[in-house]
């Protein structure tokens, strides 16, 4: 059994029944109607005379049926089928109208059948009987046909032979579109059914892209909130502090631990309103619009609030510098920022040492300091910057490393492939062999940034 017959077809629907009621009733009307108008012409069948009464009945019995044709389309066929024979038998059935029913009732199976190969036999059966009953027919009335045909017959073959070839042929024709009307009809509303189908997959995929699009446009905001505001609101505490402590012993160091503060506020103020300006935009989703003042070359500044913070700081850039792509400058830049602000927040270091690597095919960023370090853990704070580290290193393909260092204090360390682009316009080719395996100590030959 083919995919095909698994489908089955829902019955009429209210409307669809009451069509049939009016058209069920039309047929028969039409059907008593031919009746009276044969029995005025004198047309009967083989010539057979029957009374009003007996024809009426049979010619309302082979079309009433046609009311339950959709919701019990075998049964009506055979009934039809049936009643059709039985009336022509008895020479008493009207052939026109009736002829109609028949075909009605064979194209309702095909169209209306819940059980493909119960309807393709039924329809079958019918049909054989049919032509069991023409054969018969013919058979009845051979020895009425004059041997040289009825009067003012003019053809090169016998009389019978063309009746006999003439009724097969009109008969296999009518009934041969009735069943492929059928047939037709149901794979249309099969069709019908399955683009019913996909429109609710589509839809409910659509619905499905949106809410994880609107999942990922919060995890992006959230993303960017953190690494925003924590760095900047974690440098305005420390500062704040520091100017508390130094209010009665030193006004100097106050004044500029309170000026570090204002200008984090500024930062952090401006920083926010470009984002913001950005998530209103229409096309940022599309355009993957970025804060086109968070980048790599910005490295240097989070060494100095880090500085400001008190904390001895080192920025180092090896390699060539090569332009990159704003989504991967600030993605290089970001996870800087949350590994500064992970070290001023928790680890109660020192120092903290930046490093910026052009390598042949990557771009590494190394922050480490001597603070105290630990795993991440789900209650400990600074544990969402970590993910947004993953998260933001993932889809640039690239890696990224966090943990606690050998000799003591926190290490994050992210790799990120240059894009093919920046390759083929050049790649950076003066770093040191100690940077390309990425542990070397900053030495002489270290480029300070922000000393």
């Amino acid at each position: 059994m083919s995919g095909v017959d698994y489908w089955q077809r829902p019955g009429p629907t209210a409307r669809q029944r009451h069509a049939d009621l009016l058209i069920g009733l039309a047929v028969t009307a039409a059907a008593l109607l031919n009746v009276v108008l044969v029995r005025s012409v004198g047309a009967f069948v083989f010539g057979v005379r029957r009374g009003a009464g007996e024809m009426l009945i049979w010619a309302a019995a082979v079309t009433v049926p046609l009311l339950w044709r959709r919701v019990y389309p075998e049964a009506v066929v055979l009934v039809t089928a049936a009643v059709f024979i039985a009336g022509q038998v008895r020479g008493a059935q009207e052939s026109q109208i009736a002829s109609g029913a028949i075909n009605a009732a064979i194209y309702a199976v095909g169209a209306w059948g819940r059980d493909r190969g119960r309807a393709r036999w039924v329809r079958i059966a019918v049909l054989g009987a049919m032509f069991v009953w023409l054969a018969v027919s013919w058979l009845v009335a051979a020895d009425r046909i004059p041997p040289g045909g009825v009067p003012g017959a003019s053809g090169e073959l016998p009389p019978l032979l063309s009746g006999i070839v003439n009724s097969i042929l009109i008969n296999m024709l009518v009934f041969g579109f009735a069943y492929l009307f059928g047939e037709t009809a149901w794979l249309a509303a099969r069709r019908e059914h399955q683009l019913r189908v996909q429109a609710d997959e589509l839809r409910d995929a659509r619905a499905a892209a949106e809410e994880r699009a609107v999942f990922g446009e919060r995890v992006r905001i959230a993303r960017e909130l953190h690494d925003v505001v924590a760095h900047h609101v974690s440098v305005m505490g420390i500062q704040a502090a520091a100017a508390r402590r130094a209010m009665e012993k030193d006004i100097g160091k106050a004044r500029g631990a309170l000026a570090s503060v204002e200008q984090s506020a500024r930062t952090a103020v401006d920083e926010l309103h470009v984002m913001l300006g950005a998530l209103r935009a229409s096309e940022a989703a599309d355009t993957g619009t970025v804060d086109p003042a968070a980048g790599v070359e910005r490295v240097g500044d989070l060494a100095e609030r880090a500085r400001a913070a008190g904390l001895e700081t080192r920025s180092v850039v090896w390699g060539d510098p090569v332009p990159l792509p704003a989504s991967m400058s600030q993605a290089v830049y970001r996870i800087a920022q949350e590994a500064v602000t992970n070290t001023l927040k928790h680890a109660s270091a020192s120092s903290v040492d930046i490093r910026v690597r052009y390598l042949a095919r990557e771009v590494e960023l190394d922050v480490t300091d001597d603070g105290v370090g630990g795993p991440p853990t789900p209650g400990r704070p600074g544990g969402l910057g970590l993910v947004g580290m993953r998260e933001r290193v993932a889809l640039h393909g690239g890696t990224v490393e966090a943990g606690p260092r050998d000799g003591g204090g926190f290490r994050v360390r992210a790799r990120i492939p240059m894009p093919a682009s920046v390759m083929a316009g050049g790649p950076a080719t003066g770093a040191a062999p100690e940077a390309e395996a990425g542990c070397a100590d900053a030495g002489a030959a270290d480029m300070e940034v922000g000393r």
